[in-house]
């Protein structure tokens, strides 16, 4: 690194993804800001730069020092031992020692005690909540919420007809669909834990997912103008029941509220849909069978005269980034889900849902809120105002 550079980003000051600090003595505290960074998508320790921005002139047995430090933290008192890498960079009053701290492949990282640290703006704190936690496992990929226990719900909250239909289109037999095989072909198919379904089996073939499962719904409203309001709408649903029928329910819904154009048809036509149908599809789904469902939240479709918001509870799972999804990429999530939903929903599992509804229709915007712990799917409405 260029001393310009890094004077460069001394003036923008301390972030999620650089810290300051004159000088290191203790390596407990080193290591728990190496395991925020790891935690927390990777990040940059500046060890010689003070808090108004001026450097604090390391020597070279400063350097030697600290660079003991950070090998003694790095394998003593982080789980699992990560390797920083470090860069020494001169400066007109000393030198600066720069960590390099990447993206930990082996979430959660944790210090001796065990405890979990990340990263809160430019400062480190513990992960305390369990949903917190399991987010972090889950991007270690060692726990994915469909696996997780669906609130108690055992074999008799399934759609016994609904599953066996789902059997026997898909594998072409129901001899062994007799009620004491039920639970063995669920276990099988990693559809239950033990006695008690999990989330991907409770989703898709209970009767009411949504009696013991009140949060995973879908929210949807449509208002008078571009903006929301508090108690004016036009209609408003709480959409529930197998995630086959929310899939349904949420397209019946945004058809309803959306225009229908002629598109060279005949008068007496219905016409299609002012958004093609496929895309709209397309979000939809990648919202039913991405979203977070560690985050106790429904999934929120907004209807504005201007366009169509889908809100996802959960930001963009690991490295993912717009522009990478845009071009295919794709981390699956909920894997469970999202092997049975090629076979319910119109779903490929390709990652290329969203290239697909942007070639079909192109007026569609993402954000991807990190601080909110959200992702928005913005489609532009034709003719909106």
């Amino acid at each position: 690194m260029e001393t310009a550079e890094l004077i460069e980003i001394i003036a923008r000051d301390e972030d999620s993804k650089h810290q300051f600090k004159a000088n290191v003595t203790n390596e407990v505290s080193l290591a728990q800001e190496m395991i925020a960074f790891s935690n927390s998508g990777g990040g940059e320790l500046y060890i010689g730069v003070n808090n108004d921005g001026t450097f604090a002139g390391l020597t070279r047995e400063d350097l030697g020092r600290i660079n003991q430090l950070v090998s003694n933290a790095a394998s003593q008192n982080i789980r699992p031992p990560i390797n920083p890498q470090t860069e020494n960079i001169a400066v007109f009053s000393g030198l600066v020692m720069r960590i390099v701290v990447v993206d930990g492949l082996s979430k959660p990282y944790m210090d001796k005690n065990g405890t979990i640290w990340v990263k809160s703006g430019s400062d480190k704190r513990k992960a305390t909540s369990r949903e917190e936690i399991q987010r972090i496992f889950q991007a270690g990929s060692f726990v994915h919420a469909d696996e997780t226990p669906a609130n108690g719900m055992t074999i008799a909250d399934l759609d016994t007809e609904y599953f066996k239909s789902f059997f026997k289109k898909v594998f072409s037999d129901t001899a062994e669909l007799e009620a004491d095989s039920l639970p063995a072909i669920l276990k099988n198919m990693n559809l239950m834990n033990g006695d008690i379904l999990n989330l991907a089996g409770a989703l898709l073939f209970s009767k009411n997912p949504s009696f013991k499962l009140p949060a995973f719904i879908v929210k949807a409203v449509c208002f008078p103008g571009n903006e929301i309001h508090e108690s004016q709408y036009l209609d408003s649903r709480d959409i529930g029941g197998k995630l086959q029928d929310v899939f349904q329910q949420c397209m019946g819904f945004m058809g309803a509220n959306i225009r229908h154009v002629q598109n060279g048809q005949g008068v007496n036509s219905l016409g299609v849909l002012e958004i093609p149908q496929i895309a709209l599809e397309e979000i939809l789904v990648n919202a039913l069978i991405h979203r977070d469902y560690f985050i106790s939240a429904p999934i929120r479709i907004f209807v504005f005269t201007n366009r169509i918001e889908i809100i996802s509870p959960g930001h963009l799972p690991n490295n993912l980034t717009i522009e990478n999804i845009k071009r295919g990429n794709s981390n699956i999530r909920n894997p469970v889900l999202a092997s049975f939903a090629t076979r319910i929903l119109p779903y490929r599992g390709l990652g290329s849902g969203i290239t697909r509804a942007l070639k079909e229709y192109p007026h569609i915007d993402f954000e991807d809120d990190h601080d909110g712990n959200s992702f928005k799917v913005i489609i532009a409405r034709k003719n909106g105002e």
